[in-house]
């Protein structure tokens, strides 16, 4: 889903694109991966385990590919003289705070994707000096499966639906990441880490209301519930809400309000509900 976004963004605006996908290339063969980033610029590591729950019980498979894979990665574009920008997650906080996380605050993961993501982070550190991690959270988009269309799916198929209103974070576009991350390669950010979420936050709950009233229904019908009446083998954060300080440090601007940018995107993103 954002591998896709990153592409057209960057093609859109006129680079030289090579983009490959996990039949073309396996991140944990650093032979493979030389000749790949082998005259880069930049390398963009989209890949990743992101099944939450099943990583409980594969945890080692998700830390090939969130923490062995990014470290090959990492390796090999400094070793080819390129910037490398990883993705990284909200998972990496425990989601247990009041006010928006810092790029700095003190990560600790509850979950073992959480684990593995952080772990991923400080390979790329270690690896390659010239780095961007970018965090991001409850991303959405047109080329994949993601909240939206799920919930459209449902309220169009039963009426009615109960939404957890206990977890609160901020709704990101694909589009406006893959836009962010351009933004920050084409401004030479300073290495370090970035908050790439929308602004604002919301609940699951807010959210669904939204994309029910923007598929044309009742969003009344949309009633909020507990994550306590839901049994998941991985814990989710409470409280996802990323800060953006670093930006301004950089000169770049953070993504706009998570509700506006929902709206610019609402159209492209139910319209792959069919």
């Amino acid at each position: 889903m954002l591998g896709t976004d990153v592409v057209s963004a960057a093609r859109s605006a006129g680079h030289d694109v090579v983009a490959h996908d996990r039949e073309t290339v396996d991140i944990l063969d650093p032979d493979a991966v030389g000749r790949t980033v082998d005259g880069a610029d930049v390398v963009v590591n989209c890949a990743a385990w992101t099944a939450v729950d099943l990583a409980e019980e594969r945890e080692s498979d998700a830390f090939a590919v969130n923490a062995t894979g990014p470290q090959v990665l990492a390796r090999r574009a400094r070793e080819a003289g390129a910037r490398i920008v990883q993705i990284s997650t909200d998972y990496v906080f425990p989601g247990d705070a009041t006010s928006p996380y810092g790029e700095t605050d003190l990560a600790a993961p509850r979950s073992a994707y959480g684990r593995t993501k952080l772990a991923g982070e400080w390979a790329v550190r270690a690896e390659n000096p010239d780095h961007l991690v970018v965090r991001t959270a409850w991303l959405y988009g047109a080329a994949g499966r993601c909240f939206p269309r799920t919930i459209a799916r449902a309220m169009a198929e039963r009426g009615a639906l109960q939404v957890v209103a206990d977890q609160v974070g901020q709704p990101t576009w694909t589009r406006d990441l893959a836009d962010l991350v351009l933004r920050l390669v084409a401004a030479g950010a300073p290495a370090g880490t970035y908050h790439g979420t929308s602004s604002g936050s919301t609940s699951w709950h807010g959210f669904a209301q939204e994309v029910v009233a923007s598929a044309g229904m009742d969003p009344e019908a949309v009633a909020p519930t507990s994550s306590a009446d839901y049994s998941q083998a991985a814990p989710r954060p409470a409280y996802s809400v990323l800060g953006h300080d670093a930006f301004a440090r950089a000169g770049v601007a953070p993504i706009g309000d998570w509700q506006e940018r929902w709206r610019v995107a609402a159209g492209e993103v139910l319209g792959s509900t069919a």
